[in-house]
């Protein structure tokens, strides 16, 4: 029996997620939702869905599951509204940018036994999987140290930094993400310094663009991670794990696999320049496993309690770089 979804928001990543959906067997795409009438047309003529509204589709029976691609803020009303319409949801992350407000969409999901997954794509890159795999199986032995390193090619545009809810809860949250998944543990403290190097507007606009942090679990592993809003040569994302027998880590993906040699020496292809396509596979790879959950009727891979801890360490973040200490996640979960 095919699961039959909804996307909800047809922007671009909208229009990533409608594309995974219609490739994926055991999935349907039956409707599409968004505000902009020519952006839902778009995503229901390239895949044969409807155009309908939010309403329409929370009281549709011919829809088992939805996926939140709309604006941050209302994402927690949505995940409420459908969780009691009886309807799978899928969330982009964040949740929320408020803790409390997190907590409060999460209740009727526990309360209802219902699905939430939440989108934190580079899980599901073949090359992180890979690497989560031999940490698994115990390639390395025992984790004791995470390295990640985060820098975008260039800052997405300023009304997007004000209303984004900081450096640290837009493009950290991902790499928090990882650490805990990596880590094995949750963790315990943080401390984080932030600056702004490569664009004074964005400090103007109240955020940082270049910031470090380090995270430990209580039984004194460690993950450091590096994160710059620009880098001149390209979507640099590469992750090293330190464990007790050995080291695994994942390299950049460039734009192809080679190695040129002449007589000016050694190079390689740039690497990928925008995230959605260094995580093409990712996107998919996400959307395949939940529909594979829900086919299952198993957990989701990752839960609505993943996205609330990678929010609480953002704002663990932000108040060590406000008070320049380091703080204890228990300051800001309670």
């Amino acid at each position: 029996m095919s699961i039959k979804f909804a996307v909800l928001g047809a922007g671009r990543i909208g229009q990533v997620h409608a594309r995974a959906v219609a490739a994926v067997e055991g999935a349907t795409l039956v409707a599409v939702s968004d505000a902009v009438e020519a952006a839902a047309r778009k995503v229901a003529d390239s895949y044969g869905c409807d155009i309908r509204s939010i309403d329409a589709i929370a009281a549709a029976s011919d829809v088992d599951a939805v996926i939140i691609c709309t604006p941050t803020d209302t994402h927690a009303d949505l995940i409420e509204r459908f969780t009691k319409a009886g309807k799978a949801v899928f969330c982009e992350k964040p949740v929320d940018l408020d803790l409390a407000r997190v907590r409060q969409a999460l209740e009727p999901v526990e309360a209802e036994g219902g699905t939430l997954m939440v989108g934190f794509n580079r899980r599901f890159d073949p090359d992180f999987m890979a690497m989560k795999a031999a940490i698994d199986g115990g390639r390395v032995g025992t984790v004791e140290m995470v390295t990640i390193t985060s820098r975008d090619p260039g800052a997405p545009p300023i009304d997007y930094i004000k209303s984004s809810g900081g450096i640290f809860r837009d493009m950290t949250i991902h790499d928090f993400d990882m650490a805990r998944w990596l880590l094995g543990e949750e963790v315990e403290t943080v401390m984080a310094q932030a600056s702004v190097l490569t664009d004074p507007e964005i400090g103007k606009a109240g955020d940082h663009d270049s910031v470090n942090v380090m995270l430990q679990t209580a039984s004194g592993k460690h993950a450091i991670i590096t994160n710059s809003r620009r880098a001149t040569y390209g979507y640099d994302q590469r992750i090293e794990v330190l464990g007790s027998e050995g080291m695994v880590s994942a390299k950049n993906m460039a734009e192809a696999n080679i190695e040129l040699a002449g007589k000016d020496g050694f190079g390689t292809p740039p690497l990928l320049n925008f995230f959605m396509t260094r995580y093409v596979a990712a996107y998919a790879n996400e959307i395949a496993a939940f529909v594979a959950a829900l086919a299952d009727g198993a957990a989701t891979p990752t839960t609505g309690h993943d996205g609330l801890m990678a929010l609480a360490l953002a704002d663990a973040a932000v108040l060590s770089v406000k008070e320049g200490r380091a703080v204890r996640l228990s300051d800001v979960t309670g």
